[in-house]
């Protein structure tokens, strides 16, 4: 078994017309065995912008609070709200810097520019090398599930409400096939002048 597989989890971000979602499953598990239902995968960090770490979750934890340290000397320094393409420069240099000893996750970020309220989304590997698509991002222990989801539902330009119901069900159908990932979702759509998170109850088999 793969380190990353571990702990289990999915997480998935998406790109709409003037807003962006991310979603995640609420399983905490050592390999098969369920230990809680609410585990925190995805972090808030601004206003308009969010982190979903999957993979081994000792290592998300503790890439979450260097990442809030250097978010907060940034915001400091520079006096402004950093741009999510910043952001993702910013974990993936942390990355880079233990790439012989790397951190198990494989971050994604969502977010919207605080200047332009452009969409962002990217995810990385272990190492930082980014990908920035102009659709969705996936991660975790059914990937190739959500890819296949994701590939059937996605359309471009969708409004806030279309969005919600696209990535849900992309994420529901697709960690019902995976025994490492599920019991309940957490949705969050960030749009221009509010955040909307939802918790979705699914199947707890």
């Amino acid at each position: 078994m793969s380190i990353l597989s571990y702990n289990g989890g999915a997480i998935i971000a998406m790109k709409g017309k003037n807003c962006v979602a991310i979603a995640a499953d609420r399983r905490f598990g050592i390999q098969a065995q369920t230990v809680t239902c609410d585990f925190q995968k995805i972090y808030e960090m601004g206003p308009h912008l969010y982190v979903g770490l999957p993979g081994l979750s000792t290592d998300s934890q503790t890439v979450m609070e260097r990442l809030r340290f250097r978010l907060n000397l940034y915001e400091l320094k520079e006096n402004r709200k950093i741009h999510p393409k910043t952001f993702a420069a910013m974990i993936s240099n942390l990355l880079y810097e233990r790439r012989f000893g790397p951190y198990f996750i494989e971050p994604i970020v969502a977010g919207l520019d605080p200047v332009t309220f452009e969409p962002f989304i990217c995810n990385m590997d272990l190492i930082g090398d980014l990908n920035i698509p102009d659709d969705f991002v996936v991660g975790g222990t059914c990937a190739e599930q959500l890819y296949g989801m994701c590939e059937s539902l996605y359309e471009s330009n969708l409004e806030a409400d279309e969005l919600f119901e696209t990535i849900s069900q992309a994420l529901v159908n697709a960690f019902d096939r995976d025994a490492m990932s599920g019991w309940g979702a957490i949705v969050h759509i960030i749009e221009k002048d509010k955040v909307t998170t939802r918790t979705i109850k699914t199947r707890m088999d």
